[in-house]
This record gives C-alpha cells, structure tokens and sequence, in this order.
C-alpha cells in the first residue's frame, strides 16, 4: 500500500532535499526520483509537491531557474542552497532520533 504525500508529516521538506542533494531538478523528476527510490511505496502528487517546491524557496533552501528538461520542454529547475544542505542535515539527524525512539517502542529486544 503507497503512501501519499500528503500523509508524510513533516517529512515531504527533507525528502526533496534529500532528491535536490543529487543535482538539479524539475518538479515531476522530483517525484518520480522518490517514487522510484521507494519502490513506489511514496506517491508524490502535485497539489503537495508544489506548494512544498515553493515553501522552500521562499525559506532559502531552494532555488528555481527556468531551463530545460531532458524531454527539451521548458522546465523550472530546483537546487539545493548552503541553507538547504544545512537544513537537509538538521532534518536528517530529527528524523534519525525520531525513527530511532519509535523503533525503541514497537520493536522491543
């Protein structure tokens, strides 16, 4: 059973920094990268992944330029900031002290 975005609490942001932290890309490769890395267990859908795109780039940690996609169409490119890799880190480390107490609870020694 996939997961939508929508279910992902909080942890949309620093899936796509994680995507962003390979190099540039547009939105739908952004969500193709997770669906993909996740075996299809993520579904990432537009009406969460956009405003996402735009909630980062308005806190710093993205930057968007028009250029081209590998099909050649016009496509808004986003990349990762000093500020994003930052925020990546910090996401990444809550998320492994998060995953790490829960884990503590439903799977007991």
């Amino acid at each position: 059973m996939a997961v939508a975005a929508k279910d992902l609490h909080g942890t949309l942001d620093a899936l796509v920094l994680k995507t962003l932290s390979w190099g540039p890309r547009h939105g739908y490769a952004i969500a193709r990268w997770l669906e993909d890395t996740s075996a299809d267990e993520l579904v990432i859908e537009e009406g969460s992944l956009y405003p996402a795109l735009y909630r980062m780039e308005r806190k710093g940690w993205i930057e968007a330029e028009w250029g081209e996609s590998e099909l050649g169409r016009k496509a808004k490119l986003y990349q990762l900031t000093t500020a994003g890799r930052k925020q990546l880190r910090a996401e990444t480390e809550e998320w492994a002290r998060f995953a790490g107490a829960v884990s503590r609870i439903l799977l007991p020694a």
